[in-house]
């Protein structure tokens, strides 16, 4: 049989619905399912998705597809009692695109499609109203000539502009019908000009160059880089809708309009939507016009309003959901162009679906697999005030997100002596390093212009919850001179200098740099929000935890509904200033009585911090990791902060910079760090485990009951893990037995290194818990620098050699086989372990649903991730449980 790749709509017989989307495409599956609900569209017909997947093998439209269209745009003639190129009686078309995916206005449309000098006359005939024939000719020429034959816009609008001034009008409905067809023929020179061919004068000649080219704005700049953005596959393709036009451009009783059926900001059920009388689609979107509210349509058309009112309640019934509506009114006779389901915000979005439930129109998991886990980003973090003009002078990577305000300072330093003065300051620099920790603490936000994602930056910035940038090589950054430059656009010139001390704003969403000081809003969790977090809770097998190094963060994560902690980085309390000369007294020691003497210092102060955590975390799980860094990230580098340590320890510079020196490693993140700090220096670990436990114990004495999970990183043999493991147990009884007090614990290890996921089952005889340190994991796996990859992997991604940065979403073929095969080998060894994932993955939905798919017990994140975590644990059950329905029904 013949390929079909056309189907008709309209006229009270549609051969599509709105099941066909993939092949219709949303605009063409919208039209035929309301031509089956009896709504009025206009006739047309639908080239699918498949015709544009041929079409762009060969360059060519596929055989046979628009013969198809031509018969069906005879039935459309039919429909209409007009015909297609008629001179007398002339049938308009308009040409649509159509992805699956709502992709809206990253691809190309064609209006009045037919006109040429002979039709125009006829239209103008028909209507009585040349005005009106030759505002449709000038439009189609200018979208034909910038769409299809690609003049620049520009020069349409500049004769259009000059036009207004000539006639000293204002608004295009103003401008006489001798005007009007002045500027048809200068749109003509102007397209014979710049596209060196006359505009074609044939309808089918149009009709064919303008499928071609809705077809070619598959492939145009912003769509591809939309898809990216959203994760759209390239391969999909477009449709293309040839309509029937419908004119809202043909007097007062006409019109055009765009409507969500609820607030797409607040997701009130309240209609929402603007409205313009005497013109066309375009003219509402392109913002040549001020819109009217909806209301105003209520007012002047009654009649129409009414029945627009009845089929958009007919509508939202039927799709139950928000919908984005785009309709005409021809002479007092509302049509429906287009109907999809609503873009809206997050707060939007769980407004709505919580409400469908109560309105009994959708189900609890209906509305819970409604709202996208990662757009809960937007609800967490404070947001730049969406009525705010904002002038953005670079862009990089978004690395946390949320919004943020202040004056740019350079240094951790800085930023911390202004923060404690009041002043909101955001920190800019090449890279942080664990020594920024304090500044980073201090600065509304922070932007880097080398990292990646999972930077330093990006991953403390997520911890703290603090708006972060990275990546974002558009600034170069004089650190000496205290200011960056970016290059200004084309129209300005030169370079943009901003200084310490001026404003800038961050949106760490979008991961833009903005001049000034924006207006930011503070999110509010709503009790629909809560609701569907409950919904949530109630349905997920995976728990989850979070990633917290202080009790501030324990505090919040526990807010956020967290169910312990995954992972308490102990090396992120050793850089407060009262504590680092002990860290480094420690680090430089010669014997083991010297370092004991300085572990001595630091003994009472770890206690507090974990007496801190467990007694926000009271009942919870709390996994600490024990020491992981290299001891060099501990030991000043510059020269200046070497000669400040030498005189704080009373030791010669020289001296000091031989010590450091021998610290040094070609490679530090293979180097001595994690498990092999705990074999070659044991008192380190065991000072820690003491901490620990003494922490554990007195707070039983107070009847705080603290669960402890302590996890040795770095493992990649099992006799590492044994020594450690017998290191724990032996301290940890020692504690207990001198306090009288039994404290709930166990011992296991991080698996960040290929080797501990392969011999799994070793490691499982000994560890009652396995966690993957995911970061490491893929830069062991990959062989990739998280810090340096940022400078490569967007070329990756761009080509399509990886899918998704690695270092964002778990690499389920490589990285995630390592995981699988760490599960199944450790459960063979002992069937109750519990495996969790602590890595920034454990917050990102398509890896948390990875997680639930081999049999994770647990994923831990940053504290403003555990919802979003929590709620893509939700979907990922209610997924599986789908597809075993549809395994059980096939049998």
């Amino acid at each position: 049989m013949t390929k079909k790749y056309v189907y008709s709509f309209g006229g009270k017989k549609a051969e599509g619905s709105a099941a066909m989307r993939n092949l219709l495409g949303g605009k063409g599956a919208g039209l035929a399912e309301m031509t089956r609900l009896g709504i009025p569209v206009p006739p047309g017909f639908t080239i699918t998705t498949e015709a544009c997947l041929e079409y762009f093998k060969n360059k060519q439209f596929p055989k046979g597809m628009f013969n198809e269209a031509v018969a069906a745009l005879t039935r459309v003639e039919k429909i209409k009692k007009e015909k297609f190129g008629d001179p007398a009686n002339p049938l308009l078309v308009s040409v649509r695109s159509g992805s699956r995916a709502s992709m809206p206005g990253m691809m190309d449309t064609v209006l009045n499609l037919g006109l040429n000098d002979q039709t125009v006359l006829g239209m103008i005939k028909k209507s009585h109203n040349e005005q009106f024939g030759y505002d449709a000719y000038r439009r189609f020429v200018a979208m034909f000539g910038t769409i299809v034959m690609g003049v620049k816009r520009e020069h349409f609008d500049e004769a259009f502009t000059a036009a207004l001034h000539t006639h000293r009008v204002s608004l295009d409905a103003m401008l006489p019908a001798n005007a009007l067809k002045e500027l048809v023929a200068t749109f003509k020179k102007i397209v014979m000009k710049e596209a060196k061919r006359p505009f074609p004068d044939d309808p089918m000649e149009q009709l064919q160059m303008a499928i071609a080219a809705v077809f070619d704005s598959w492939f145009g700049a912003r769509a591809v880089t939309y898809r990216r953005l959203n994760n759209i596959p390239d391969t999909w393709g477009t449709s293309v809708s040839v309509v029937a036009m419908i004119f809202g451009n043909r007097g007062d009783d006409s019109g055009t309009g765009v409507l969500f059926t609820r607030n797409p900001n607040t997701g009130e059920r309240r209609f929402f939507g603007e409205f313009l009388f005497n013109a066309q689609g375009e003219d509402v979107v392109a913002g040549i016009r001020t819109p009217l509210p909806i209301s105003a349509l209520e007012q002047k058309l009654p009649k129409a309003y009414k029945e627009l009112v009845s089929i958009f309640n007919t509508l939202e019934k039927h799709y139950k959901d928000m919908l984005d509506l785009e309709f005409t009114i021809e002479a007092g006779n509302p049509y429906l162009l287009q109907t999809r389901v609503g873009k809206r915000s997050a707060a939007a979005a769980v407004q709505i679906a919580v409400d469908l439930v109560k309105e009994k129109r959708i189900t609890k998991e209906e509305a819970i697999l409604r709202i996208s886990p990662a757009s809960l980003d937007h609800l967490l973090h404070p947001m730049i005030d969406s009525t705010e003009k904002i002038k953005v002078i670079a862009k990089g990577l978004p690395a946390s997100p949320g919004a943020a305000m202040g004056r740019v300072v350079f240094s951790a330093e800085d930023a911390e002596q202004k923060a404690a003065k009041k002043e909101k300051v955001v920190l800019v620099r090449a890279e942080t390093s664990p020594e920024d920790i304090g500044g980073m603490h201090a600065a509304q936000g922070i932007v880097t212009s080398r990292g990646g994602m999972t930077s330093h930056a990006a991953v403390v910035a997520r911890g703290m919850g603090k708006c972060c940038i990275t990546a974002c090589g558009d600034i170069r950054i004089n650190e000496e001179e205290k200011f960056f430059t970016v290059g200004r656009n084309d129209t300005e010139g030169g370079e943009l200098m901003v200084r310490e001390g001026d404003f800038i704003t961050l949106n760490g969403s979008t991961g833009e740099v903005i001049l000034g000081e924006a207006k930011l809003v503070k999110p509010e969790m709503s009790e629909a929000f809560q609701t569907l977090m409950r919904w949530a809770d109630a349905v997920r097998r995976l728990r989850v935890r979070t990633n917290a190094d202080t009790p501030q963060d324990a505090k919040m994560a526990r807010k956020q509904g967290a169910e312990g902690i995954g992972l308490c980085r102990t090396e992120h309390m050793f850089f407060s200033e009262e504590r680092i000369l002990a860290v480094r007294e420690m680090i430089l020691a010669h014997t083991v009585e010297e370092r004991k003497q300085a572990l001595a210092k630091l003994l009472p102060m770890q206690k507090n911090d974990f007496m801190a955590i467990f007694k926000e975390m009271e009942g919870l799980p709390v996994t600490v990791r024990l020491l992981d860094p290299p001891l060099h990230e501990f030991i000043p580098h510059t020269l200046d902060e070497i000669a400040v340590l030498a005189k704080e320890i009373d030791w010669p510079v020289d001296r000091l910079q031989s010590e450091i020196a021998a610290l040094s490693e070609v490679n530090p993140m293979l180097g001595h760090r994690g498990c092999r700090l705990g074999v070659t220096y044991p008192e380190i670990y065991e000072m820690q485990v003491q901490a620990i436990f003494e922490a554990a114990c007195e707070l039983k004495q107070q009847g705080v009951r603290a669960v402890v999970e302590i996890m040795i990183p770095l493992v990649a043999h099992q006799r590492e893990f044994a020594e450690m493991k017998a290191l724990t147990t032996r301290i940890g009884e020692e504690v207990m037995k001198r306090y009288k007090k039994k404290v709930a614990y166990m011992v296991g290890t991080m698996i960040e290194l290929p080797r501990a996921a392969l011999i799994a089952d070793e490691i499982a005889k000994e560890a009652a818990f396995f966690s993957f340190g995911t970061n490491d994991l893929t830069q062991m796996t990959f062989g990739l620098s998280r810090d340096d990859s940022a400078k490569f992997l967007p070329t990756y991604i761009k080509n399509n050699i990886l899918p998704e940065d690695p270092f964002v979403t778990i690499d389920q073929s490589g990285v995630g086989a390592l995981m699988q095969i760490g599960v199944e080998r450790g459960r063979k060894s002992r069937p109750e372990l519990k495996v969790g994932i602590c890595g920034e993955h454990g917050g990102e939905p398509a890896s948390v649903e990875f997680c639930h798919k081999i049999g994770l017990n647990y994923v831990s994140c940053s504290p403003f991730r555990v919802p979003i975590a929590r709620l893509a644990a939700a979907h990922a059950y209610l997924k599986e449980k789908a597809e075993k329905g549809k395994k059980a029904g096939k049998k």
